[in-house]
Order: structure tokens, then sequence, then C-alpha cells
């Protein structure tokens, strides 16, 4: 069976999808590519996250491609209503905004010398 067979889990074709573009192609999930040019490892990741949170055991095929459509939607959405800086999704974009966060120290001129 190969990797386009319509007969493979979406599990598995997602799985073995080397593109974000695939990903939306698989599950039928239109997008705006100057979007996805700009945060395609941003929905992939935030998908990701989305993944995590679920349980596929026992559900039917149909069942869980509408769920993979659903979380992929919401993590383009995520992306279309904000910005990778903005949703940090990841370590060292979270870890800017923590330095960011930090109180500054502060040196008046008259101590420069």
């Amino acid at each position: 069976m190969s990797n386009s067979h319509p007969a493979a889990g979406i599990l598995d074709r997602l799985s073995k999808a080397s593109s974000a573009e695939e990903f939306f192609l698989l599950l039928d999930v239109e997008y705006d590519p100057r979007i996805v040019n700009v945060a395609r490892l941003h929905i992939l990741k935030r998908m990701g996250q989305y993944f995590a949170k679920e349980q596929f055991a026992g559900a039917a095929e149909p069942d869980i491609r509408a769920r993979c459509k659903a979380m992929l939607e919401q993590a383009y959405a995520d992306f279309v209503a904000s910005s990778p800086i903005d949703e940090r999704v990841f370590k060292a974009l979270k870890d800017a905004a923590t330095e960011h966060d930090k109180p500054k120290a502060f040196v008046p001129l008259s101590e420069l010398k």
C-alpha cells in the first residue's frame, strides 16, 4: 500500500507527510500560502500541541480524520489571527519573551564616564 493510497489511515498518511502543504492537502483544509510561508513550522508545532491532547484509541477513521482536520484548522486560525512572535510555540521565542519581561538594569547617564 503506498503513502497516497486512499485506504491508508489518516494518521499513517500524516506521519509520512513531508510539508505543511501536504498536511493541508491530506486534511482538505484551505489556506493562504502567504500565511503558511511565514508560519509553517509554527502551525505544525501548534497542531502537534493539540494532537498531544487527543486520544484516538477506538475511534473510527472518519472521526479521527475530522478531529485532525479540526486541529489543523484551529492551529492555522491561531496564526491567521496572530503572529509566530505573539503565539510563541517554540522554546526560543518563549525564552525571548521571558528575557524581554525582566526588569532592565538602569544606569543613570551621570554614572557613565
